[in-house]
């Protein structure tokens, strides 16, 4: 008798394969010596913790990016981090498409699911345009911000400074090379500069939007009615959430500052804390209070198709639209005058559940292991899985359980909390429309 099994793997499956195979490539080439300012082998683990910290857009290091690593060990990571905020699968595609192979529908179906596009045709024509969109958005920014850094670094390395940084602002990365000047120190030099500060916000936000809400807004311009629901609901939800945790901090944290640099350090802390990583505050003399905002800001993080990862704003919204609609005794969650599917809505209450509980654990099991305050702990866990980079000095001295755990974290708040469980459970063969119907009290 013959026996076949079929290995086929699903797409989210391979999309999770591709992200940890260019991770484990990424720890082994920062592990050659080349890689290091000393010429020596750095230890596997905080290769691995680099590599998937860069794939995975974080930004939580343990060492310092620009004192410890060469120039080949930087661009490996500049190389890992673009890679990681257009994504495995679509940086593959698009080599692809370069050199002229053709694409079949598996593929573009494969492509679809990892840009979460909306459907197959003109999935191609879609992954030249982001290309496109990307190399002149990262391309301008570093033009803009070469004056400066080449006045502060010279005009060569302040060229290398200038597109290290904003790809890295775009693809919400928070890796900075800033350590020349004091070790871990991010973008604290340049608190009251202007430019570096509006060009690496204005990078963070339109990484962070998402592709298609891109290819809408080039569209339609200033035109809102015109919009699809994800781009009102990613547009809407993105000033809520930049407005209102500036405010905040302006009042709770910037006292102290003149009112452009007061201005500009509040807009800088509540964009960067959803995604982004650097930073021009030191956070360890933040508020409590304000603390446990930005780790609310870092679960949220970007939005669907884009470069940040974190729960999505559009999960957020689905979830508060659900409680504004059950408060107003509607049967359905409507956003923007639509209704959204119940799979919608069960989806995001399963994104949050599973976001939510991996912080928690993660931030117990970090707590205990480090005897450190949860706060700090949770706000490193927060980081990790919400992709963000932002630390309070806790990762450069973790041990070696709690480095796994925030791996793990990066690892599953880049892929996507859908993908993960779509790659790791099997569909179940029962149906609910099979199962008997009994209604329980909540609440």
């Amino acid at each position: 008798m013959k026996l076949k099994k079929n290995f086929r793997l699903t797409s989210a499956q391979i999309i999770l394969a591709g992200f940890f195979l260019v991770i484990l490539a990424g720890a082994l080439l920062l592990m050659l010596p080349i890689a290091s300012m000393e010429g020596r082998v750095t230890p596997f683990l905080d290769c691995l913790f680099t590599s998937t910290s860069a794939t995975c857009v974080t930004g939580l290091v343990v060492y310092d990016t620009a004192t410890h690593w060469s120039l080949f060990g930087k661009v490996v990571i500049l190389s890992l981090i673009q890679i990681g905020g257009l994504g495995v699968i679509t940086t593959a595609f698009l080599i692809r498409v370069i050199i002229g192979s053709k694409i079949s529908l598996i593929q573009r179906t494969l492509l679809q699911d990892s840009i979460s596009g909306d459907n197959v045709q003109g999935i191609v024509r879609m992954s030249l345009y982001i290309m496109k969109m990307v190399m002149a958005v990262e391309l301008g920014g570093a033009l803009v911000m070469y004056p400066v850094f080449a006045r502060d670094f010279g005009p060569v390395t302040g060229a290398g400074y200038a597109l290290f940084h904003s790809v890295s602002a775009f693809c919400n990365a928070g890796f900075d090379l800033m350590g020349v000047r004091e070790k871990y120190s991010s973008l604290v030099a340049y608190q009251g500069n202007a430019v570096i500060n509006l060009v690496i916000m204005a990078l963070i936000v339109f990484g962070g939007l998402g592709f298609y809400t891109w290819r809408d807004l080039q569209r339609n311009k200033l035109h809102f009615s015109r919009y699809t629901l994800q781009t009102k609901v990613v547009v809407t939800t993105t000033v809520i959430l930049i407005l209102l945790p500036a405010v905040i901090f302006f009042f709770a944290e910037y006292r102290s500052l003149p009112a452009g640099e007061r201005v500009l350090a509040s807009f800088f802390q509540s964009v960067t804390t959803r995604t982004a990583g650097f930073n021009t505050s030191d956070l360890t003399k933040f508020k409590e209070n304000d603390l446990l905002i930005m780790i609310m800001l870092m679960l949220i993080g970007g939005s669907p198709g884009s470069t940040a990862g974190g729960m999505k704003t559009t999960t957020i919204a689905v979830v508060v639209g659900t409680f504004l609609s059950m408060s107003g005794r509607r049967s359905n969650t409507v956003l923007h005058q639509r209704r959204i599917p119940a799979k919608t809505v069960r989806a995001a209450f399963s994104i949050v559940l599973m976001y939510v509980t991996l912080f928690l654990a993660g931030g117990m099991a970090v707590s205990a292991m480090e005897h450190r305050s949860l706060l700090r702990s949770f706000f490193e866990t927060a980081s990790a899985i919400g992709t963000v980079g932002l630390t309070l000095g806790l990762t450069p001295s973790l041990h070696v359980v709690s480095k796994l755990i925030l791996i793990g974290l990066m690892f599953y708040g880049r892929v996507g909390g859908l993908t993960f469980m779509y790659a790791t459970f099997r569909r179940s063969r029962v149906g609910s429309s099979c199962l008997p119907q009994e209604d329980l009290n909540v609440g």
